[in-house]
């Protein structure tokens, strides 16, 4: 299991276009150039990027092909790795695995009120962070968790988070278990893992960021 993160960067915008764009296909090139903010351009062409970058140097797969299923998430054709990507203000996440996958990060907001959210939390949830010191840290901690289990699941908002209570790192989705597993990436950003696979509580990932 690999967890690559880059840094985006405005000054080095029209570079990283220049280096990368043309390594993709023409309908990802002209979604990529419909992004208005400059950060949303470069975090989902840093996103392919950091995918490319882990299967070739770590799984020695230089041909990159990608699909979308009915659920429209996004797989490796002919490949049995999996691979997700997240991203929040300043950096994307990419994560690779021989297991299916879903990974979420998030900047720690200081300013977010969890009160706000409290319709998409289970009663037993929200009592969780009301009871938690650092209610930001709690808010973050419920919700990164909760979005690697979706991702991972495949549903994306078809599946609302207040639907499954996730208790000890585990929880059950259409008769299906799923594992979670909190991951330091960098400081000031929360970010969990979730897999069907049990391997993922006790398989150590390679983290490491790649400077672009």
């Amino acid at each position: 299991m690999v967890i690559l993160s880059a840094f985006i960067s405005e000054e080095k915008h029209q570079s990283v276009l220049d280096r990368y764009l043309h390594l993709f296909s023409e309908d990802f090139r002209k979604d990529i150039m419909k992004y208005r903010r400059w950060q949303d351009a470069q975090l989902s062409l840093l996103g392919r990027v950091l995918l490319q970058y882990g299967l070739q140097t770590y799984y020695n797969i230089s041909q990159v092909e990608t699909g979308i299923l009915p659920n429209k998430k996004p797989y490796l054709k002919n490949s049995h790795l999996h691979f997700n990507i997240s991203h929040s203000k300043d950096i994307v996440t990419c994560i690779i695995a021989e297991f299916p996958i879903g990974i979420d990060i998030e900047f720690t907001n200081p300013e977010i009120n969890y009160m706000d959210f409290k319709f998409q939390m289970t009663e037993a949830e929200f009592q969780e962070i009301y009871e938690t010191e650092d209610k930001v840290k709690g808010f973050f901690t419920y919700w990164t968790r909760k979005e690697a289990v979706i991702k991972a699941h495949g549903s994306g908002m078809m599946l609302p988070l207040e639907s499954f209570e996730i208790v000890n790192d585990e929880c059950v989705i259409d008769g299906e278990k799923f594992f979670t597993r909190e991951i330091f990436i960098y400081e000031s950003y929360h970010s969990y893992i979730a897999s069907p696979d049990i391997h993922i509580k006790k398989t150590i990932p390679l983290l490491k960021f790649v400077e672009v």
